[in-house]
Order: structure tokens, then C-alpha cells, then sequence
């Protein structure tokens, strides 16, 4: 039988099949001696030991589409980064920064901007200029007046998304007000593998019907991105593509050197100011970070 994993806790992978029931599951000795950890969200194949228990053996990891290394997760199609506009405000350098991260990955990126309901249009419009010129998908929600919520449904179906954000934003009522209508399945897994103490330290995968999957990864705060390098940062960054090669010099940096296309584009309107100061601030963390380890 065929499913994904949902959520492992201490050496127990706890499997979703098709219709939302989960089985409990230990992973055959093989993969260890390979060196072979199932993930979150890895796609499976198990023996039934016991159909009345829900218990099994997981006997094959079937090829993933890509891998997270923190949290570790499999199989993602995209990512929803949610922040606050209000309570706490957002803050623009964090956000790149899980952008960056998203795109260093080749994950494609949604921006969740919640509590809309205490927010001005001004500063939603600013912020939505921004991250759309960047070439991202920008929404704009309240969890708790539930207002954006469908759309925002829309975009996640027949899909598995990841959700990342700081604490305080709204991510669980987010969380809470997409999953509402999925009570059956999600309660079932819920009480199969437990909530509670775990909650905050396991990524989790929320199954909401039809393929659709959202992963709950507290982790994602700790923002790592193993072989980052400060001449990779450019690539994460859209809106420099069509000005980068434009510059005078190969390898520019686009930060103090002469005859840069890009920041002549920075110049004229076309990258914001923001995303800009936020790109020099991440190539020095990461040009200092290569300095202490050469």
C-alpha cells in the first residue's frame, strides 16, 4: 500500500494513505544500513501488519522531487511564507531572507501577509508593488475573520506547501482556518500520532483531501542554507536577471563597483530600494561568514 509520510516521532513514521487514515509504521533495518532516513513528507510503500491497528513496515522510499536539509522535509511543490502586517509589523530583511532560502532551493515562493483586519490599504499596496515586481504571487488574508482564506485554498490544492514564518504572525490560525473544512482528516491523523509537546519541534504534514498537503515546519526559523555563497545570492534575487549580465564587470557584485546595470536599474525605479539593501546586507553576512571559515 502506498501513502506519505506525515510525521516521525523517535524511529515511528506515521503513514497517510488516500482516504486520510494513518498507520504506524517502522522503517525496515535496510534503510539505516544504507544510511537512508525517511522524511516528512516522503511517498512511501508499506506491508499491513495489522489492518485493525493501522500498524505497518515501511519496505520502500519511493525517488523524492527535492529534499529539505532544515527542517528536513521531501517532496515539496512550494512554499507559503506568512508574516504579520500588523502586530508584529513585518520585518523586510527576515522575509528576504526566507526568500532567498526558497530560492536557492528552486521552490516557488507565495507571500501571506496576515491580519489584513488591522492593516492600512496604503501599506498593503507598498508591500504588494514590491514583492510583485520581484515576480512573487503576494496575498493578502485574515485568518481570523477568515477573509482571503479561499483564494489563498485555491493556490494550495492538488499541492504540497510548505509554511514558514516567525512566531506571532497568525501561522496556526492560518493553519487552523484552512483546515477547518477537513475536520475528518485531519483529526484522524491528529489522533493517531498525537499533538501537544511535539507539535513545536516535528514538522508535521496537514492532509486537507484531494493530493493536497500542508507541511507545518517550525524549524524553517532557522533559516540554514548549507553551500550558500555570497556570488549565489544574485541568483535568488528575480529581479537582477535582466540587468546582472548588463554589468561592466564579470563576477560584479553589484555593490561598489563601477558601471553596474543593476544598481543603475535600482537608480531608475525598476528593483526596490528595500529588496536591494536587504541583497548587500545578506553578501556581507555571507562574505564575513566565509571569512571566519577560511
Amino acid at each position: 500500500m502506498s501513502g506519505k509520510i506525515v510525521k516521525g516521532i523517535a524511529g515511528f513514521y506515521y503513514v497517510c494513505i488516500e482516504n486520510g487514515d494513518v498507520y504506524e509504521c517502522k522503517a525496515k533495518g535496510a534503510f539505516r544500513n544504507k544510511n537512508i532516513k525517511p522524511l516528512v513528507g516522503d511517498n512511501v510503500v508499506m506491508d499491513i501488519i495489522n489492518q485493525e491497528e493501522k500498524k505497518g513496515n515501511i519496505i520502500e522510499i519511493c525517488d523524492r522531487k527535492n529534499e529539505l536539509i532544515r527542517p528536513a522535509v521531501a517532496n515539496i511543490d512550494q512554499a507559503m511564507i506568512i508574516f504579520a502586517l500588523k502586530k508584529p509589523d513585518p520585518n523586510l530583511n527576515l522575509l528576504d531572507k526566507f526568500l532567498v532560502m526558497m530560492e536557492y532551493q528552486n521552490i516557488d515562493t507565495i507571500i501571506c501577509f496576515n491580519k489584513m483586519d488591522i492593516s492600512d490599504e496604503d501599506f498593503m499596496n507598498e508591500l504588494d508593488s514590491i514583492y510583485s515586481k520581484a515576480g512573487y504571487k503576494v496575498m493578502f488574508a485574515s485568518a481570523t475573520e477568515e477573509k482571503g482564506v479561499e483564494s489563498i485554498m485555491e493556490l494550495l490544492k492538488n499541492k504540497s506547501t510548505v509554511f514558514a514564518g516567525p512566531s506571532g504572525v497568525g501561522k496556526s490560525s492560518m493553519l487552523n482556518a484552512l483546515t477547518k473544512d477537513y475536520k475528518m482528516e485531519t483529526g484522524s491523523v491528529s489522533r493517531k500520532i498525537g499533538r501537544g509537546k511535539h507539535t513545536t519541534r516535528h514538522s508535521e504534514i496537514f492532509y486537507v483531501g484531494d493530493d493536497t498537503y500542508i507541511f507545518d515546519t517550525p524549524g524553517f526559523s532557522s533559516l540554514y542554507v548549507p553551500g550558500m555563497t555570497k556570488e549565489s545570492l544574485e541568483d535568488c534575487y528575480g529581479e537582477f536577471e535582466k540587468y546582472k549580465d548588463k554589468c561592466r564587470f564579470v563576477g560584479c557584485a553589484h555593490i561598489s563597483e563601477p558601471d553596474c546595470a543593476v544598481k543603475e536599474a535600482l537608480a531608475g525605479g525598476h528593483i526596490d530600494e528595500s529588496r536591494y539593501e536587504n541583497y548587500k546586507l545578506m553578501y556581507n553576512e555571507l562574505k564575513e561568514k566565509e571569512r571566519r571559515y577560511d
